[in-house]
Parts: structure tokens; C-alpha cells; sequence
């Protein structure tokens, strides 16, 4: 029975020939010539009794392809010849990688648009069309070198150098830090075995930038931005593609109020900070100055000791999302002097009470209480200097007069209650 063509890939090729085409078919065994139009080939070879791959001589227009064999002659398919300029390959990207294959190779030129094929050597290769600039190919299984090229409408490009290699494909054992915002532009350390031929790494679908091989065992990268999420960290070298490891993507955290929002300027009081995304507050300002005993009682709430400071000032969280900005709700703080009695007048009163006091002195703006000993009187904060209170009935003898505001306990001073 005569030999039987099922297909040409590719079935074009530009009109100076040179195309390698693969001839797809049946009963090809005995094959004697290769016909492209009334032009013979220079040369082919048989593969199998279903393959022979040949090289498209120079030509012009449509012309069949046929194949004759002692058996006689076969069906003949089209093989156009095309004026559009075959594609360049500049670059591979990595230009190694195991043996196993099925890492991903970047391929960078031009005239990619029409592309039907990738080969490595003999191989072909699945591949995905980027843009007329660049393809993504999946690397065959492979032993030693090979040749890269691609194949178009235009013809087939010229070839690059990719090579197997044996060393194992990287192992990655630990990220430092695991988290960061997702804006990305944070260092990360990478920890683990073979890296010295790293040429990605990759943060789920995103690319790192900066890499620095610090040694086999170490890298360093930039994140790249990222959802909040977590994602797969993976390093690629010559040999392959490392394990994946968890990296997260946090989100900014906010805060919303604080509770109280004043207190000593010597610090040391206890203040709760509301918001979200705490869970992770690695540090707590209250302006300059840094807060300790942070506890996370939730993701919304946290507990600090608030340093000491002056004025009014703004408190940030920060986590691995990055620092808290201003937003809804208040978070400043502001920090209240000691207040401190000068004088009283008038300085004795009647023990039923119900006399006014005028309480001289200093940081008296914020006084909350005004306690003849222990019982509280009514007041009224006049000024910074200033503080008229009604005397509380008391037993006949000495008192002492204190006010307190967010800055803490003032100075006592004597009052006396007559009969």
C-alpha cells in the first residue's frame, strides 16, 4: 500500500526555505524521496513508519508535499510559503534545568505572534504565547544539550543552547520573615540547600526582585506585592523548582480609639488600643516614644504600658502589614503634668460644709476629683491655675485636700473644719 501523509507541522514556512517540517502519516518505511511541489528535498530522515522530518527546500505560493516510496506515491498535503519574517530568539530564561523537565523556561525575541511550535531538540515543547516578544514553555524531559528554536507562519527561528542538568533541584527550609505587607518591598531571607544557580523566586504568581545569593544555603529577595493572603514561596535554579513554603500577605493595621486617651507625662499606665488587624503588633508609639507590655487580646483590641512623653501625641501599631495611619476615631494621646496645689482660700470651713474653696496651683485643666480626705467634692476646673470646689461635710479637725487628674495625685494640702 502507498505511503500515507496525516499532517505537516508546520504546513508554512518562509519562501528561502529551511524549515524543519515533521511529516506525519502512515507506511512511510521505504521512503525514497521527499516532494515539495515538483522539488525534491536535499534530505530527510525517517524517524518511524509514521514520522520523517525534512527541511522545506526554497519556494513560492502553495505546493503539495508528498512522499513516494517502492510502494508508490502518497496523498499529498498544502505547504504554503509565507513572506512574513521568521522569529528571532534572543534569550532563554533559565537556560538549564532537570533532567525530569517540566520547569519553565522563558523564551525572549521577536515574531512570536503566529508561533506553532517550540522544540527542544527533537522534543516538543507545550507552550503559551505572552506577546510577539515572549513565550513561556514547559521544558521536556532531556539528557544533554539541546537545541531551542521556535517555529512560526514566518518559519522557524535560529536556536539556543538549553542544558540538563543532574545536581538536585533546591530545598527550601525557611523564610525570615514569614509575613509582610502587601505592598510587598520588605526583605525576605530565604534558608535552605542548592541555590548558588538561582534565577527565580517566585511568591505565588508574583516575582521577587533584588535576589542576592548570599551562598548555597541563603538568598535574599524582595517581596513583591500580593493579596491578603498566603501564598507559595518557591526558588527556582538550574536543577528545578524548590518545595513551596507559606509566606502571608498582611493587610495595614488600623486603629479606631484608645482607652484612656491621657495620662502621666511619666507614662506607666495601662492603656487599650482599638482597631484591626492587631494580631500580629510587633511594636506600639506613642509618638517617639516605644510602648511595652503589649498583649493581644484580640484582633481588634490590645493592652500597652504607655511610655513616658509630653503634649499631644500620635499612637501608631505596627505588624507586618506595616504601621497604622490616621483614620476614623481618635488616636492621640495626650499627656497630663502631675497637678500640684499652691494654696486654698479660704483654708477652714464649716464642718456642715457647703463653704467654696478656691484651690490655687498648677496642671489643674484636667482634674477629675477633689477629695477633702477621703470624701469628694463638687468642682469646677476654671483654668490651668484654678479650681473652685463646695467643701463636703466633715467631722471637726484637719483635712487634707488632694485633686487628681490623668497626670496622677497632686500634693496635699490643710483644710480645717470648725464646729
Amino acid at each position: 500500500m502507498a505511503p500515507f501523509i496525516s499532517n505537516l507541522n508546520p504546513n508554512h514556512g518562509p519562501p528561502a526555505g529551511g524549515t524543519a517540517v515533521t511529516i506525519n502519516g502512515s507506511g512511510f518505511t521505504g521512503v525514497t524521496i521527499v516532494k515539495f511541489g515538483a522539488v525534491p528535498t536535499a534530505s530527510f530522515t525517517l524517524v518511524s513508519d509514521s514520522k520523517i522530518t525534512t527541511t522545506a527546500p526554497a519556494g513560492t505560493g502553495s505546493v503539495a508535499v508528498t512522499v513516494t516510496s517502492p510502494l508508490g506515491t502518497s496523498n499529498s498535503l498544502t505547504y504554503s510559503y509565507t513572506t512574513a519574517p521568521a522569529p528571532v530568539l534572543t534569550s532563554l530564561s533559565p537556560t538549564s534545568g532537570p533532567t525530569s523537565g517540566g520547569n519553565t523556561v522563558t523564551l525572549t525575541g521577536t515574531g512570536f505572534t503566529s508561533t506553532t511550535a517550540v522544540h527542544f531538540g527533537a522534543a516538543t515543547a507545550p507552550f503559551t504565547v505572552v506577546s510577539d516578544t515572549q513565550i513561556t514553555a514547559t521544558a521536556p524531559a532531556g539528557a544533554s544539550p539541546v537545541t531551542v528554536n521556535v517555529t512560526t507562519a514566518g518559519g522557524t527561528s535560529n536556536s539556543l543552547t538549553y542544558s540538563y542538568t543532574t545536581a538536585p533541584a533546591p530545598v527550601l527550609t525557611s523564610l525570615s520573615p514569614t509575613s509582610g505587607p502587601t505592598s510587598g518591598g520588605n526583605t525576605v531571607t530565604l534558608t535552605g540547600t542548592g541555590f548558588t544557580s538561582t534565577t527565580a523566586v517566585h511568591f505565588g504568581a508574583g516575582s521577587a526582585t533584588g535576589i542576592t545569593v548570599v551562598s548555597d544555603s541563603q538568598l535574599t529577595v524582595t517581596a513583591p506585592a500580593g493579596a491578603a493572603q498566603s501564598v507559595n514561596v518557591t526558588v527556582t535554579t538550574a536543577a528545578g523548582t524548590s518545595n513551596p513554603l507559606p509566606y502571608f500577605y498582611v493587610a495595614a493595621p488600623t486603629l479606631t480609639g484608645l482607652n484612656p486617651d491621657m495620662g502621666p507625662s511619666g507614662g506607666g499606665n495601662t492603656v487599650t488600643l482599638f482597631g484591626t488587624g492587631l494580631t500580629l503588633t510587633s511594636a506600639v508609639h506613642f509618638g517617639a516614644g516605644s510602648a511595652t507590655g503589649i498583649t493581644v487580646v484580640s484582633d481588634s483590641q490590645l493592652t500597652v504600658t504607655a511610655p513616658g512623653g509630653t503634649g499631644t501625641v500620635l499612637v501608631t501599631a505596627t505588624t507586618p502589614g506595616g504601621t497604622s495611619t490616621v483614620g476614623l476615631g481618635n488616636t492621640y494621646y495626650t499627656y497630663v503634668d502631675l497637678p500640684v496645689i499652691d494654696s486654698l482660700s479660704p483654708t477652714e470651713g464649716s464642718a456642715s460644709g457647703g463653704d467654696s474653696v478656691l484651690i490655687r496651683g498648677s496642671n489643674l485643666t484636667y482634674t477629675d476629683t477633689v477629695l477633702f480626705g477621703t470624701t469628694p467634692a463638687s468642682f469646677a476646673a476654671v483654668s490651668d491655675t484654678m479650681v473652685v470646689a463646695t467643701a463636703p461635710g466633715g467631722s471637726v479637725g484637719p483635712v487634707t485636700v488632694t485633686v487628681h487628674s490623668p497626670g496622677g495625685t497632686s500634693n496635699g494640702a490643710a483644710f480645717q473644719y470648725q464646729p
